[in-house]
């Protein structure tokens, strides 16, 4: 258990910013599944090598976390100052959003239930 009042207690958890530049995309129509075969190819990586591998990767995650990359190169680059030269990708993860169910009618009045699976994607960068 944390010593200290509460609202110390939060005080001290909010200044400890991160102030790695990153971006994040809320409620993306792709499953958790089949961004994370994306994402994995480009963790670790330096962003020109990682832009190169979702450019030409015929996945449709790719063409989202393209955007998301592009976007946090351009918050490194005018919100921290950072050199896109040294920039990599630190972190890069996609957690289960919520999920639109719609139903699908069988045979005999029977109803099946189909899931349309959403994700948020986040890419954390750094600078080596």
């Amino acid at each position: 258990m944390a010593k200290g009042h509460r609202s110390q207690i939060k005080r001290e958890r909010n200044a400890k910013k991160d102030t790695r530049p990153s971006a994040k995309l809320s409620y993306a129509r792709v499953s958790v599944q089949k961004a994370c075969f994306v994402l994995d190819a480009i963790r670790g990586k330096d962003v020109q090598t990682a832009l190169g591998i979702v450019s030409y990767n015929p996945r449709y995650a790719s063409s989202l976390i393209k955007k998301l990359l592009e976007s946090a190169i351009a918050n490194a680059e005018n919100n921290n100052g950072m050199n896109v030269e040294n920039l990599y990708v630190e972190e890069c993860y996609a957690n289960q959003a919520p999920t639109m169910k719609r139903i699908h009618p069988r045979a005999q009045g029977r109803a099946y239930r189909i899931e349309k699976r959403n994700s948020h994607i986040t890419v954390v960068l750094n600078e080596r």
